[in-house]
């Protein structure tokens, strides 16, 4: 059998569509009418469809956060374990946090910077915790993932991947790929187990949001197999100078309108502390919503967050930063997105970031014009 990489483009997406049809009719009816079965369903059309290939590639969303590289790594685990391919797993952007590079440090996990990638190499393409259409992914345009797992909510071009487990309620992926283990009758690595556990852990705020039955159950399940020592020290990293830089900006630049606080982090030394700051400003007293955003290498990132369980913040910030051609993701108390900036005026990118942010603050419900700093 040829592998796909080798095909033309077009035999290629005609080799797809075959497969897809294969694997999406029969058993999605089994899948739909034998719940209890629900995961092995899924499982064995992950790996059966894995089998017809030899390389894959799996690949984080930008930036990586714990439950992207955990569930990244960890399904590489199992097709190279099931499947018998050989999977290499890959980001694109920095692993910024110091919690975030002492989970890759601390349990050697196998991660490479996407410029270390030769898309042609790998026939087989993976997508976890984020889809196609997100954005927030370094996947080539050429290429389209044969397999998307992701736990937020579908995105259209997702349904053309011939294998997708995405868009349930549960609030990590990293919950999704446990499951596919607990089926799978393969032991559990320590490091794996820490990963995941930690995924989780970080992905729900300790089970406190967007928690379902499901995690809790595979957060209790991880427990015993856990390194607590490697974990220890993911949690509690020494800090760069850097860090406690950005935190006296964030608390000098935040402005309360209301029930909201918005925060201006201007030049970040990496792109994750923006949900660091929206995170932790959420804590604020009688704030429902939180929104930090500060530019890094020619694009503004956002982060939102909300307390509000009627309002869903995925939504909210894809309705506001994609008409102005950026990309977001998200579900209902958290979301993220950038907004290229190259090639723009420094006046251009200050009407752009005042335009973004009353936008925001109508969709919030704030009828004040002025903020009121924290301090």
């Amino acid at each position: 059998m040829k592998t796909a990489a080798r095909m033309p483009l077009s035999h290629r997406q005609d080799d797809r569509a075959n497969r897809s049809a294969l694997v999406r009719s029969p058993r999605m009816a089994v899948l739909r009418s034998k719940a209890g079965d629900q995961q092995r369903v899924k499982l064995d059309r992950l790996i059966d469809y894995a089998k017809g290939y030899k390389r894959a590639l799996v690949l984080t969303h930008d930036n990586p956060d714990p439950d992207s590289i955990a569930s990244a790594v960890a399904l590489a685990h199992i097709l190279e374990q099931m499947a018998g391919v050989e999977a290499v797993v890959a980001y694109g952007g920095i692993v910024g946090r110091a919690e975030n590079r002492a989970l890759v440090r601390v349990l050697k996990l196998p991660v490479v910077p996407i410029a270390r990638v030769v898309f042609e190499d790998h026939d087989l393409i993976c997508m976890v915790d984020t889809q196609p259409e997100q954005g927030n992914h370094s996947l080539p345009a050429r290429h389209f993932p044969d397999v998307v797992i992701d736990h937020h909510p579908e995105r259209p071009e997702t349904r053309l991947a011939p294998i997708a487990d995405v868009g349930s309620e549960i609030g990590a992926t990293s919950t999704v790929v446990v499951e596919y283990f607990r089926v799978s009758g393969l032991e559990m690595p320590a490091h794996i187990a820490t990963a995941l556990y930690y995924g989780i852990k970080a992905d729900t705020r300790d089970l406190g949001r967007q928690t379902t039955p499901t995690d809790v159950d595979a957060y209790l399940w991880l427990f015993p197999m856990v390194d607590k020592e490697a974990l220890a020290e993911i949690e509690h990293p020494r800090l760069p100078i850097e860090y406690f830089r950005l935190y006296h900006t964030a608390i000098e630049r935040a402005l309360v309108y209301e029930h909201a606080v918005v925060c201006d982090l201007g030049e970040i030394y990496v792109p994750d502390m923006v949900a660091e700051v929206a995170e932790r400003f959420l804590f604020l007293e009688d704030v429902k919503w939180s929104l930090a955003f500060g530019e890094y290498e020619g694009q503004l990132y956002f982060s939102l967050r909300t307390s509000d369980r009627r309002m869903n913040a995925g939504r909210l910030i894809r309705d506001v930063i994609e008409d102005k051609g950026g990309s977001a993701g998200g579900h209902g108390s958290m979301a993220g997105a950038r907004v290229p900036l190259r090639g723009l005026a420094p006046a251009a990118r200050t009407r752009l970031e005042q335009d973004l942010v009353q936008r925001f603050l109508k969709e919030f419900g704030v009828k004040a014009r002025k903020g009121k700093r924290m301090v």
